[in-house]
């Protein structure tokens, strides 16, 4: 049987045995996988220090249907993202993503969340540290859209009604924005004006705009409000109350940025 050859990008690895490695890996054509590599722990391995995680380069794999573990021929580097490395919070951010992708991608291929996710930590790595906040939060966001869960933030998350301008309530339990009348039954949380189109963007914006885009940002308090209400909503609809280490741990950094 002849390997297959993909474009991956390491989401997590752990040791096996006494020489090898248990890889997942998010895969473009074959989704979310995991495969053995072995003797990767062995000092003279082929794989040396290539899958390291959020590596990203063209996996050789040996893949059949009738498993759950595949074996990993090779694993050829493309863009190694050293940079992410060198800032707690840009590496947080980029654990964060990955684990969303890791642990809730469909079971079928999407190629688009594959390139989604190659694009965010790109961005990560490379982002003027002045933007960090607003691009992870952006970054995050993305994902849980991408991967079906985006909340609802043009019109009631119950009813379906329009929301008028200025001040909103966001209800996690219902998923978005409520109107006012849906919001009376409700524990919900007060957005202001300002916090709500930042919301819109972070939703909505996508890539290109969390790059391009500085004629706004989020003070330190007003960030932190965010990420606690994405955080909330991710725990509820997405992981339903599964534990997620790497939400947990960007959520609950002091954001001082060192580089």
């Amino acid at each position: 049987m002849a390997p297959i050859s993909t474009p991956a990008i390491v989401l997590h690895t752990f040791p096996y045995g006494e020489s090898s490695k248990i890889v997942r890996l998010a895969t473009r054509e074959h989704g979310v996988l995991s495969a053995i590599a072995k003797g990767a722990r062995r000092p003279k391995s082929r794989f040396g220090a290539r899958i390291q995680l959020l590596s990203e380069g063209i996996a050789q794999l040996y893949i059949k249907q009738t498993r759950d573990l595949q074996t990993l021929a090779e694993f050829d580097v493309e863009n190694q993202r050293v940079d992410l490395s060198h800032d707690v919070v840009r590496y947080a951010s980029a654990t964060a993503i990955a684990e969303l992708v890791l642990r809730f991608s469909p079971e079928e291929p999407h190629p688009e969340i594959y390139q989604l996710l190659s694009a965010l930590l790109d961005t990560l790595a490379e982002i003027e540290t002045s933007r960090l906040a607003e691009v992870s939060l952006g970054a995050m966001w993305s994902i849980v859209g991408a991967l079906g869960f985006a909340p609802a933030i043009d019109g009631c998350a119950v009813d379906g009604r329009a929301i008028g301008a200025g001040d909103a309530d966001f209800s996690v339990a219902d998923g978005g924005l409520v109107c006012a009348t849906c919001a009376r039954a409700r524990e919900t949380s007060r957005i202001g004006a300002d916090d709500r189109a930042a919301l819109r963007f972070l939703v909505q914006g996508g890539v290109a705009s969390m790059i391009d885009d500085g004629t706004w940002s989020l003070s330190p308090k007003h960030a932190a409000a965010h990420r606690r209400l994405l955080s909330r909503f991710v725990r509820l609809h997405v992981a339903e109350g599964r534990e997620l280490r790497a939400l947990d741990f960007w959520e609950g950094l002091p954001w001082v940025a060192t580089s």
